[in-house]
């Protein structure tokens, strides 16, 4: 693939309401594809931020069934891009407890991939307190795709938010060099991504010499949580090519293989490796 690509990151301030949040992804949606993105991601949790942990366990689909696919998969074949849905809430083992999905639609409505969130958050200071291991079981597969686009596929890597910290992940993704596009559906915490966000997923375009696509929810939330936003294209050198500090919006930036290949030719890190 050497023809450039056109990519969006969703952003948005999700509410309690799935009907309220499915709307805006569907305006956001369609303004990105109208502006040219081949392929879209979505935010964590886009279709819901509830009152309590437990809200989502209520939601969950059963794979291949849901108002919440069926959503993703409409939108994807309406406006003929690759969609990376964000995250939803699907059927767990454990009964009490949800996976925390993305999943992949092609331009055809036909799904291309799914990855189910491999590290849970938690977090403690003061007052401000998270533990996604009370309602979301860990999954255990890393994944990737080829994303078909008009002059060719692009493998790209899934992730989900706090999977940013541990870059054995990422490099796993990586694939020897293979992967040319990292995604990142992400809900932040204001007090962890001002300090950590940015640094994170440079570094993970750096280490991995590709790009980096993070889609986030940016705002103060009905549920009185409060995201940090900054969705953002980072290139394979660690430059932001784009980006959008808060609220609701998109991000749109150029993937451009040529240069990646210039990167990894000047400097061969990958090849270097010796563990």
């Amino acid at each position: 693939m050497s023809a450039s690509i056109k990519v969006a990151a969703v952003q948005m301030v999700s509410t309690t309401s799935v009907s309220v949040n499915l709307e805006t992804a569907g305006r956001l949606i369609a303004s990105a594809a109208d502006q040219g993105a081949e392929l879209v991601a979505l935010p964590e949790y886009f279709c819901v931020m509830g009152y309590h942990e437990t809200d989502k366990v209520a939601l969950r689909e059963i794979d291949g069934e849901g108002p919440i696919q069926n959503f993703l998969r409409e939108s994807a074949a309406r406006h003929k891009i690759v969609l990376v849905g964000g995250t939803l809430p699907l059927v767990s083992p454990d009964l009490d407890k949800v996976l925390n999905t993305t999943l992949v639609f092609g331009a055809d409505g036909e799904a291309l991939a799914r990855y189910d969130k491999i590290h849970l958050f938690g977090f403690h200071k003061g007052t401000e307190s998270y533990d996604e291991a009370r309602t979301i079981t860990p999954g255990r597969i890393p994944a990737t795709f080829i994303a078909p686009l008009r002059h060719g596929g692009l493998q790209s890597g899934l992730t989900i938010c706090y999977d940013l910290r541990f870059p054995e992940l990422f490099r796993q993704l990586s694939d020897g060099g293979k992967t040319g596009l990292m995604i990142v559906p992400s809900a932040f915490t204001y007090t962890t991504g001002s300090a950590h966000w940015e640094i994170l997923l440079r570094a993970r375009a750096i280490e991995n010499q590709c790009y980096v696509l993070a889609a986030a929810q940016g705002g103060k939330h009905e549920n009185g949580r409060r995201t940090w936003g900054h969705s953002m294209l980072i290139d394979p050198w660690g430059k932001v090519q784009a980006v959008l500090p808060e609220g609701e919006g998109i991000v749109i930036g150029t993937i451009d293989p040529s240069f990646m290949q210039d990167v990894r030719q000047n400097l061969p890190a990958l090849k270097h490796r010796v563990m």
